[in-house]
């Protein structure tokens, strides 16, 4: 073997362990997209866009945040489960993420399969409302008087199969009370026929309806939440009234997901920089305006809620008997 051959070899060799030992780029490498299943303006997209800020500022990229509203979050769902699994494709996931598994035939991605969990971003409570003239100055008074008349009182609330409405649904079962479920097209049909008399209470997020009871023209009973809200604390939770509801509790959630084959040392940082971004004081006092509960988890936690809330909601919509979309 000449010398030429021999430094021409050691060279290739050089260069061909340059190339193996090379390391992937840095993440994030450019802009991250969160694609949110919902329209403008929501709980939904103002924490996706308030956590995407300051994700943002600490990884030094833009964050961008695109809604895809639809059936099931099919379109947002099936775009993300698609998306290079690099970590600059995110989903918002939550509540309603659990529900359509089960409620929706044909969804183009198996949530639990196509995702992986990054971190939950937080929680929101939904309350039981009554007109302010309503003779129900309690819960338990409403309980009764659902008791004394079964199938007379009617609770409101948005679409059927939303959070709400399966809210409503394990509420009067839990209970055991008999009470007609009214779905309307939105909040605001909702809360106009509520302030109206045309419907005796009505189960909501709490943030689309704190202005109606702030003004005096709703009245919060209860919130379904595990502890009182922050900006009612004289409300009292569904469970402070004890008996069979003693240990109701539903809140709805925000998380972020991505596609299930995404490396899990992206996974692990974007955790780490969510768990410091929802610490951040100036952002849960942003959340907290939305009445957002600003909270994360490890992906782990969030496989478990997601799982739990799946089989939660599964037998809601079973018992209530809500055909399938």
């Amino acid at each position: 073997m000449t010398l030429d051959r021999r430094t021409f070899l050691a060279a290739a060799a050089a260069t061909f362990g340059s190339f193996a030992g090379a390391q992937p780029a840095a993440f994030p490498s450019k802009p991250i997209r969160i694609v949110v299943p919902f329209g403008p303006g929501g709980i939904a997209d103002l924490t996706a866009r308030a956590v995407g800020r300051k994700l943002g500022e600490q990884l030094g990229q833009g964050v961008i945040v695109e809604n895809r509203p639809g059936a099931g979050g099919a379109g947002a769902g099936d775009m993300v489960a698609r998306a290079e699994p690099d970590g600059h494709t995110l989903l918002l996931v939550s509540n309603g993420t659990a529900v359509s598994a089960t409620l929706f035939k044909n969804l183009p991605f198996d949530a639990r399969k196509d995702f992986a969990p990054v971190s939950l971003l937080g929680t929101f409570d939904m309350a039981l409302v009554v007109p302010q003239t309503s003779r129900f100055k309690s819960l338990a008074d409403l309980l009764a008087a659902a008791k004394a008349q079964p199938g007379k009182l009617n609770l409101a609330t948005v679409n059927i199969g939303s959070t709400q409405n399966l809210a409503a649904e394990l509420f009067k079962s839990t209970a055991g009370v008999d009470l007609q479920v009214v779905p309307f097209n939105g909040t605001p049909a909702l809360v106009t026929a509520l302030r109206a008399g045309e419907v005796d209470a009505a189960v909501e997020i709490l943030g689309p309806v704190k202005p109606q009871i702030a003004a005096k023209a709703l009245r919060a009973l209860a919130v379904m939440g595990e502890k009182r809200a922050s900006g009612l604390p004289d409300v009292p939770t569904v469970a402070d009234s004890g008996g069979a509801l003693a240990h109701f509790h539903v809140s709805s959630w925000n998380a972020l997901a991505v596609p299930a084959e995404t490396p899990r040392e992206v996974i692990a940082k974007l955790n780490r920089e969510l768990v410091t971004a929802l610490n951040d004081t100036g952002l849960r006092k942003t959340l907290a305006e939305i009445d957002v509960d600003a909270r994360s988890s490890t992906p782990e936690q969030l496989a478990a809620l997601l799982a739990s809330e799946t089989r939660r909601w599964a037998d809601v919509i079973a018992r209530a008997n809500i055909q399938r979309q």
